[in-house]
């Protein structure tokens, strides 16, 4: 009855009375929850990009982001593309086509940009890893070790070798993660090259292994924070159900080396990359998200590409993004996260 009283006092707050007397308490729309787990929280998506072109390209099939030195956003196709989208607006600005010494495209996945502007980018075929001017040129390519090498000249298989890559210790170290385990190491133990810079170039260093939660979650990206430790995501697919897309903290620093350990069997002496689970993507709200095909969450798709975009209120900024692989039931879709670790 006090209440009343008071909002009687002026026309204006009868008129909010009334209005909220017809929409009824039962009707006022809850708050809606930004929180995926206690230390990730999804801010918006974006499906702005989904199934359009650009310049006779099509703008999908994304493997890796990165941030420019001019503050846009690299994206990084699959098909052999190099997208510069506006970081705001997500609108394509340029694409530059890549292609290997011989002409032919990529299996482009993994995307750094370096200190002087050149584009470390990694093929997944045999695998590699080539550096590239802005303008596409290729300048050269980083040694990588026999093992990781496809089968029969390693023991990796096509497709499922270097699909992560960032740079650690202020840019000193390159670290690539290995999507898949090698033949004869346990499944689901992938290992972690890195390469350190030397003179300019980047040679062959230290090797690590991390074990994903299943044998069929791959590593798809890996994103390095100030501190040492990176940011890795698990992603895989199972016909009828859908996506499991999760991110970890993980610590490599007293991670032993595996460089000189043929077969990783979950020996004792062997220190793997010890990690803690951030969230699993399905756990986010929807936020009206639509999927095409089944899914745990609508809001998931298939997940390959992230990069650390800042810092807000001691939480990361990090943009995710899914590969569509040009697929009418999937979706490339663009996930705003926020990220305390």
């Amino acid at each position: 009855m006090q209440l009343r009283t008071v909002l009687a006092t002026t026309t204006a707050a009868l008129a909010a009375a009334a209005c909220l007397a017809a929409t009824g308490p039962a009707q006022a729309a809850a708050p809606v929850s930004h929180a995926c787990s206690p230390s990730v929280s999804l801010d918006r998506f974006s499906d702005a990009l989904d199934k359009t072109t650009y310049d006779g390209t099509f703008v999908g099939n994304f493997s890796a982001l990165a941030v420019d030195g001019d503050g846009s956003l690299a994206a990084l196709s699959d098909r052999s593309s190099l997208f510069s989208l506006d970081a705001t607006s997500l609108a394509p600005k340029s694409v530059v086509p890549l292609v290997d010494e011989k002409g032919a495209a990529l299996d482009s996945e993994g995307l750094v940009i370096d200190r002087d502007g050149t584009r470390l980018i990694t093929s997944e075929t045999e695998p590699s890893i080539r550096r590239y001017g802005t303008d596409g040129t290729l300048l050269d390519s980083l040694p990588v070790p026999a093992s990781l090498q496809v089968a029969p000249a390693g023991r990796a298989t096509s497709n499922q070798t270097f699909e992560g890559l960032t740079l650690m210790n202020g840019g000193r170290t390159l670290l690539a993660s290995m999507e898949y385990a090698l033949s004869g190491d346990t499944a689901g133990i992938v290992r972690f090259q890195t390469w350190r810079r030397h003179h300019g170039r980047f040679e062959l260093a230290a090797q690590y292994a991390y074990r994903t939660d299943a044998a069929f979650l791959g590593v798809p990206e890996v994103q390095a924070l100030p501190d040492g430790r990176l940011l890795v995501l698990e992603r895989g697919f199972t016909s009828g159900v859908g996506n499991t897309v999760r991110l970890y903290l993980a610590d490599p620093r007293h991670a032993t080396d595996t460089s000189g350990v043929e077969n990783l069997t979950g020996q004792s002496g062997v220190r793997l990359i010890k990690k803690t689970l951030l969230t699993d993507v399905a756990s986010c709200p929807t936020l009206g998200a639509t999927a095409k095909q089944p899914q745990p969450n609508p809001l998931l798709d298939n997940i390959e590409g992230m990069v650390v975009t800042g810092v807000s209120k001691g939480r990361l900024k990090v943009l995710l993004v899914s590969d569509d692989n040009q697929n009418a039931v999937q979706t490339t879709r663009f996930y705003y996260l926020r990220v305390r670790v």
